[in-house]
């Protein structure tokens, strides 16, 4: 059994490795603008990057299909060589597993402490050695999770305490005084969970310590940064956080702000995407030179809500599932992930309110 592990120079002996997309991902621009929307009936989407409907939520097993209402989480990809696995939560069902080809999705042993909670997004983070895990922040428990892929339960970090250390003070006062902890979404780098608190008062990004893989154990850490206020670099509700491909920099999707805001690993602002107005952007993920973010809403709510792709930065092609696909329950889309087999690019999305699941296949 491993000691436990501070981070100083020992730290790269459990410094968990990413596998990092070639494609190092450009600043973001300062704006961006939607794409004209098609009208082709059961195609949604501009140029190369139009969808159709390949499967409904009554692909999910029958336990998943009896809650997916109550959707509101989000997805993570194995992008590792031979993998491409995807994995999601739905509370009252657990830690769902959609299989490399899309064809088949199972509900993996989920242990009860998070069975019944909302794992509010996922995220999958690799070991020195190519171990594989996945990071599951429960906003209505106050509690991150890091599971095995099998859905074995490894570690529970725990809301922080008025004895956790914080240099702001303003973080070490909001906890000291009993203020809510309520985590949105989790990143990790170089040992370190960046954590969203987008559902709290606080609205801070807050770190914790790997402190140790075998047995796996966190701790929180001093460093965090951010704050509610209409400011860059601060947050109206920081509500996902994305590490960019090949950097050490992190996306975080600024909700009301219809925003994402890039910091490097040490909270400094950097630059700033913004989304059509009104969008509210829950967050952003990257495969190759593509970038997918859901939005919560539209420019037109009536329409429900978009999905845009960004190449290199500019928004491409603006897909309405609700408008155009007939997805009736996607008034309001909460997370999406691209997914690329063989040549042809496919979008698994969830709503909320009411919760969704739909897998797209890009049209020929």
């Amino acid at each position: 059994m491993r000691g436990l592990v501070v981070l100083t120079a020992a730290i790269a002996a459990i410094v968990p490795a990413r596998a990092h997309d070639p494609h190092a991902y450009r600043t973001p621009p300062q704006t961006v603008s939607a794409a004209t929307q098609s009208s082709v009936p059961g195609i949604s989407g501009q140029g190369k990057m139009r969808f159709k409907v390949l499967y409904r939520s009554d692909r999910l097993p029958e336990d998943a299909r009896k809650v997916v209402v109550k959707a509101h989480g989000g997805f993570a990809v194995d992008r590792r060589p031979g993998k491409g696995e995807t994995y999601f939560g739905l509370p009252g069902a657990g830690i769902l597993q959609i299989s490399a080809d899309l064809r088949t999705i199972r509900i993996l042993d989920t242990a009860p402490a998070m069975k019944d909670v909302n794992l509010h997004d996922t995220t999958l983070w690799y070991g020195p050695k190519g171990d594989p895990y996945l990071v599951f922040p429960a906003n209505d428990a106050g509690k991150v999770f890091t599971t095995t892929l099998d859905g074995n339960l490894l570690d529970t970090l725990e809301a922080p305490a008025g004895v956790d250390q914080f240099e702001a003070p303003e973080v070490q006062q909001y906890f000291v005084g009993g203020g809510n902890f309520a985590p949105t979404d989790v990143e990790e780098l170089d040992g370190l969970y960046y954590i969203t608190t987008g559902y709290s008062n606080l609205d801070y990004v807050l770190t914790a310590r790997i402190l140790s893989l075998d047995p796996f154990r966190t701790a929180w850490n001093d460093m965090a940064w951010g704050g509610k206020g209409d400011a860059h670099g601060q947050f109206g509700t920081g509500h996902g956080i994305t590490l960019v491909p090949g950097t050490t920099q992190f996306d975080i999707s600024d909700r009301p702000h219809s925003r994402i805001e890039r910091f490097s690993r040490y909270g400094r602002y950097l630059s700033t995407t913004k989304m059509p107005a009104g969008s509210l952007p829950c967050d952003i993920s990257y495969l190759d030179q593509y970038a997918i973010v859901a939005a919560l809403d539209g420019p037109d709510t009536s329409r429900g809500a978009p999905i845009y792709i960004l190449e290199d930065g500019k928004v491409i092609s603006t897909i309405m599932p609700k408008e155009d696909l007939g997805l009736e329950n996607f008034k309001h889309n909460h997370n999406a992930v691209l997914r690329k087999i063989g040549e042809k690019f496919y979008i698994i999305v969830q709503a909320w309110n009411p919760g969704d699941f739909a897998i797209l296949e890009q049209a020929e």
